[in-house]
């Protein structure tokens, strides 16, 4: 997954990590299902259930997404 367009904000929108999803699972070689849980596993709902958007963190994708294809 690729970072907020700033570069300095460690989370980015659930629609974003959704629009990249086709091209990890290709370049991983992971079906796309799997890729698509992982992305709903690590997105985060709006602190504390109504202040700013649900978002994902990208650190915590990236963790998984190591620990997943050192499995597969």
């Amino acid at each position: 997954m690729t970072s907020a367009g700033s570069g300095l904000d460690p989370d980015i929108s659930p629609r974003y990590a959704r629009l990249q999803v086709h091209r990890v699972a290709e370049r991983n070689g992971l079906p796309v299902e799997r890729v698509e849980r992982l992305v709903e596993e690590h997105t985060r709902g709006r602190t504390p259930g109504f202040i700013g958007e649900p978002r994902v963190s990208v650190l915590e994708l990236g963790i998984g997404l190591g620990a997943l294809l050192e499995t597969s």
